[in-house]
């Protein structure tokens, strides 16, 4: 999947590390819903450093569509509240990649 963070660029990132981004980002929905900001901002830098760890650079001038898009480093809890789905910032349950990506729900459409 391609995963774009928000200043940063895309990074190319194998589905099997889904898994981990969703109980990161499970656990950032929960740090937003108690505003637990110390606890937001420890869950989302691991969150982004997860992504950097894990994937691949894509060069800057790559035009890919991004099946993931991730707040920037220092996106504020209300900016980042703007950009949940009711699944999150990764949309999906425990374990399914996003629609269109292999692995995905076969539910959409």
């Amino acid at each position: 999947m391609i995963v774009r963070i928000m200043g940063e660029g895309q990074v190319l990132l194998d589905d099997s590390h889904f898994p981990l981004l969703d109980k990161l980002d499970d656990e950032l929905m929960a740090e937003l819903e108690s505003g637990d900001e110390a606890g937001f901002r420890r869950t989302l830098d691991a969150l982004l450093e997860a992504v950097r760890t894990a994937g691949s650079p894509l060069p800057d001038d790559a035009l890919e569509p991004s099946e993931l898009i991730l707040p920037a480093a220092d996106a504020s809890i209300e900016e980042v509240r703007d950009m949940l789905t009711e699944d999150g910032l990764i949309p999906g349950e425990a374990g399914d990649a996003p629609d269109g990506v292999s692995g995905g729900r076969s539910d959409a459409g």
